[in-house]
Parts: structure tokens; sequence; C-alpha cells
């Protein structure tokens, strides 16, 4: 018999054909486009749970500040500059906190979603060279730096005795008209924070509506005009970024008397 010839399985080339790897390629690219927006937004949200977090902290110092200081939480119109000095006036507001030991992290005041957000980030509120004259009795000069805004608005002039719904500070950009501004808010025209003497923190897209957010200092009725809710004693302060307007200003701008 001849000899039978034996027949090898012919062996596929282990590698990805052309087809084969533009379909990987593909999936790859859909699955990007799904789940990265998805992580964006995700991140986005935790930012944001952080500033609020923050500005409840912020809150909660100014009224320790207020239990040690005659009920009235911090007042940059009141402070001497012979006690504590900041150009702008506005960082008055944290330094006051800061200088009584109570919030000393200038970190707190900055949102990783400004736009506005410093390249480089101060390293102390209280100015830090401690053999200076002027120690303790100035800001530090990284805080005060030109072009840096605090992501934050502060009302001073306020006690404790004040209604619980009283705003204390809140999410820089606010308008009069309850919306945020495009330009300086921190989250843009998206909406921000506001916190309460209560210590209560709330995010709003308009204070405005659906329903007014703030109690008119005249007649009690609900109000979207955020100087209408505050004493008309009170002074909104604030560090407006570079080519921008807020509501509150270096010098600090007057509540009005609601309707």
């Amino acid at each position: 018999m001849p000899p039978t010839t034996m027949r090898l399985p012919s062996r596929r080339s282990s590698g990805f054909t052309l087809i084969e790897l533009l379909t990987v390629i593909a999936i790859i690219g859909i699955l990007a486009a799904i789940f990265i927006p998805t992580i964006g937004a995700a991140l986005d949200k935790a930012k944001r749970a952080t500033d609020a977090a923050n500005l409840r902290e912020i809150v909660k110092a100014a009224s320790i500040y207020a239990q040690d200081n005659q009920d009235n939480l911090p007042d940059p119109t009141t402070v001497a500059t012979t006690t504590l000095s900041a150009n702008p006036r506005a960082l008055l507001w944290p330094g006051i906190i800061a200088r009584n030991g109570i919030l000393t992290d200038p970190k707190v005041y900055f949102s990783k979603l400004d736009p506005f957000y410093p390249a480089t980030l101060p390293i102390s509120i209280i100015n830090s060279n401690l053999a200076a004259t002027a120690a303790k009795t100035s800001l530090d000069s990284t805080f005060t730096a030109g072009g840096i805004s605090p992501s934050y608005e502060f009302v001073g002039g306020l006690k404790t005795s004040n209604p619980a719904s009283t705003p204390v500070a809140y999410t820089r950009g606010l308008q009069t008209s309850g919306a945020w501004s495009a330009t300086s808010g921190v989250y843009k025209d998206v909406g921000g924070y506001v916190g309460f003497l209560s210590g209560n923190v709330e995010f709003y897209t308009n204070t405005g509506s659906p329903t007014a957010v703030f109690t008119s200092n005249n007649s009690g009725k609900r109000v979207a005009n955020i100087q209408q809710g505050v004493p008309t004693t009170a002074r909104f302060w604030a560090v407006p970024p570079t080519g921008t307007t807020t509501l509150g200003s270096g010098t600090g701008v007057l509540a009005v008397k609601g309707p």
C-alpha cells in the first residue's frame, strides 16, 4: 500500500486583520464617546460638592467669629487699618476670620471649576512673614495679588440675631435679577450656591424662579434680589475678576430697601 500522507491543519496568522483592527478601534471610540462625558460630569459634580462644603465651612467660621465678637459677623467696614489692612478691602472679610485663627486655609475660597481659578494658589491669608512688623496686621501678598478673585462674595454687617434665612456668602456672579452672570459667575450662568445664617447651603439656577429665595428687608415678601434680602445697613464684598463686574465690590456695595 502506498504510504498515507498526513495533512497538518493550516494555521491562521495570530495577528489581527485590518477589518478586525478597525472594528476594535470603532468600538473603543464609541465607548469613549459614551463614558468620557459621563466621567467629566461626575468629576464636575464632585468639585461642586467640594465648593458647597467649603461655603458651609465659611459660613460656620463667620458664625464662630461672631460668638466672640458681640454677635457681629465679619464686617470690613468697621475694621481699622491699624488692626488689619488689605487692598482691595473686600479681602478683609476672610482676613478677619483668619486673623482670629478660625479658618486660615486660603484654598477654601477658590473653586476648581472657576474660569478664574488662580494659576498659583495663595499660600496664606494673613501675612506669613512672621519677622515682618506688619505680621498679623496685613494680608499675605499671595492672597492680595492682582488678578486673584475669590470664588465667593460676602455679606458684611450681619448679626447672629438676623433671621436664619439671611444670606452670608454666595458663589460669585449672582445678579440682582436672581440669575448668575455668564462672564463673572463661577459656573457661568448655570447657577450657584448661597450660604445662609442658619448654616444651610443650597444650589440655585436662579434665586427668583420658580420661587423667590430671599425675604424682603422691608415687607417680608419673597424676592429674587439678594440686595433686598439683608439688612439695609449691610454691604456686599467681592473682588471682580479682571474685565468683569459683580454685585459686590472691593469697597463694598450697600444693600437696598426691598419692595
